[in-house]
C-alpha cells in the first residue's frame, strides 16, 4: 500500500482516538481469555456504523516513529484482511479491507485468524476502514458472534431500553399489612423515555422487584436477566445512592425503606464488568 494511504489511516484513526476517553492503565492489557465483557460489546456496537466478520491476511506493525501519542502497551498495526461477513452495517463492504489497528505487545499470531471489527467506512476509500477506536478488533468464536448477534438484534429492536440518566424520584408506600408496601423508583434515560423500577414487600417474604422501561409501574417481580440491554442500561449507569432531594417519602421511616429498597436492587444487578 502506498505510503500516502497509510498516513491517512493514521490520521484517521488518531481522529477516532480523539473522541475516546482514555481508559485506565490495568484495562488496557492483552485481551482477555474470555474475550470482552457485554458492557463492552454493547459500547462497541453502539459506536459502530458496521460490524464486520473478517479473516486477517497480512498484518505489519508500523514504524513507531509514524505513530502519534503511542501507549506503553499497544502497537500499531496495518492489517489486510478479507471479509467473510457483514454482521451489521446499512452499506455493502468490498471483499477486501485495509485497517490500522492497536495490538497489545504480547499479541497472539493474527494472519490467517478470524477477527470481529466495529468500524465505520473511510469516505471514498472502498476498502478503507476506521475502528471505532484503535482497539476495536475482538478474536472470533461462535459464542462471541452468537453474544454479538443478539446485542445487535436488541439495539434495534423498537422501544430498546436506553441508558439510565437519571434518578428523578423515589417513594415508599406502605400496604394495608404489617410488613406489606412498595417503593416506586422513577428514572430518566437518555431517549426521555422513562423507567420504572416496583420493589415489592409482603409478609413474610424477601422483598422482590421489576424493571418497566416506560412510565408504567414493572408487572413483574424479576429483575432483567443479566447480560440483557435491560440489565445493562441499569447496572452500567445507575448511580450508587440516589440523590436526597429524589427520595419523596413522606416521614424519615419511609425514606430509609426507600434508600434500602434502592440499594438492594443496585447490589443485586451486580457490577457493570467493562473492561475497555
Amino acid at each position: 500500500m502506498p505510503d500516502f494511504s497509510i498516513k491517512a489511516l493514521c490520521a484517521s484513526s488518531l481522529a477516532a482516538a480523539a473522541l475516546v476517553s482514555v481508559a485506565p492503565a490495568h484495562a488496557q492489557t492483552a485481551a482477555q481469555p474470555a474475550g470482552p465483557s457485554y458492557p463492552d460489546l454493547v459500547e462497541l456496537s453502539k459506536r459502530a456504523g458496521m460490524v464486520i466478520k473478517a479473516r486477517v491476511q497480512t498484518i505489519s506493525r508500523l514504524d513507531p516513529a509514524q505513530v502519534r501519542n503511542p501507549t506503553a502497551l499497544h502497537d500499531r498495526f496495518y492489517a489486510q484482511a478479507q471479509t467473510e461477513a457483514l454482521i451489521y452495517g446499512r452499506q455493502g463492504i468490498g471483499p477486501s479491507l485495509r485497517y490500522l489497528v492497536d495490538l497489545p505487545q504480547d499479541r497472539p499470531e493474527l494472519s490467517g485468524r478470524e477477527v470481529l471489527l466495529f468500524a465505520w467506512r473511510v469516505p471514498d476509500k472502498a476498502s478503507d476502514i476506521k475502528l471505532v477506536d484503535p482497539t476495536a478488533q475482538i478474536l472470533w468464536t461462535p459464542l462471541q458472534e452468537a453474544r454479538l448477534r443478539s446485542i445487535l438484534s436488541e439495539l434495534v429492536a423498537p422501544g430498546a431500553p436506553l441508558p439510565v440518566t437519571r434518578v428523578r424520584e423515589l417513594m415508599f408506600v406502605p400496604g394495608n399489612l404489617a410488613g406489606q408496601g412498595q417503593t416506586q423508583i422513577f428514572l430518566d434515560t437518555k431517549g426521555g423515555r422513562g423507567v420504572a423500577i416496583t420493589v415489592r414487600h409482603q409478609p413474610g417474604m424477601a422483598p422482590s422487584w421489576g424493571v418497566s422501561f416506560s412510565q408504567v409501574a414493572a408487572a413483574t417481580e424479576a429483575p432483567p436477566r443479566q447480560d440483557s440491554l435491560a440489565w445493562y442500561s441499569l447496572a452500567c449507569f445507575l448511580p450508587a445512592y440516589p440523590p436526597a432531594p429524589a427520595n419523596v417519602s413522606r416521614s424519615s421511616a419511609k425514606q430509609e425503606q426507600a434508600l434500602n429498597d434502592y440499594r438492594m436492587v443496585v447490589s443485586s444487578l451486580g457490577t457493570c464488568n467493562r473492561t475497555r
